[in-house]
């Protein structure tokens, strides 16, 4: 139980219309501040997008998403946010949002690996695979 570590993690949502309230899981991102870790892994599933909004452009959303992936890392290039420490840059990726993209509310759980977390929580919730064996 020694190399076990807190971590957070949140869904984040493609929300294609926003007063609709409808969304599907397009990514997570997970913190653990004993591992000193931060990253976002994402995929939009384009069948499921043109059948929500086909009005949507994919590569803009994909941009979008690629500088929350910079903001992870600390990229100089995202801005003030990406200079932040990392529990404050999970905080404001987290953060509620009415736009398109949003995140759920957190939540936390304890993890030896949070790279392998992150893969694990992505496969269930995003590419809706199951990991456990039949």
């Amino acid at each position: 139980m020694q190399d076990k570590v807190t971590f957070e993690y949140a869904i984040i949502r493609l929300v294609p219309k926003v007063e609709r309230e409808e969304f599907f899981n397009i990514g997570v991102i997970l913190f653990s501040k004993r591992k000193k870790y931060l990253d976002v892994k994402f995929k939009i599933d384009e069948a499921k997008l043109a059948a929500f909004a086909c009005e949507l452009n994919i590569k803009d959303l994909n941009t979008y998403l690629k500088s929350w992936d910079l903001i992870c890392k600390g990229d100089k290039s995202s801005g003030t946010i990406g200079q932040f420490e990392l529990s404050d840059r999970f905080r404001w990726l987290a953060a509620s949002r009415s736009t398109v993209i949003q995140s759920s509310k957190t939540h936390s759980g304890i993890t030896d690996n949070p790279e392998k977390e992150l893969e694990h929580i992505f496969k269930n919730y995003v590419l809706c695979e199951s990991t456990s064996k039949k």
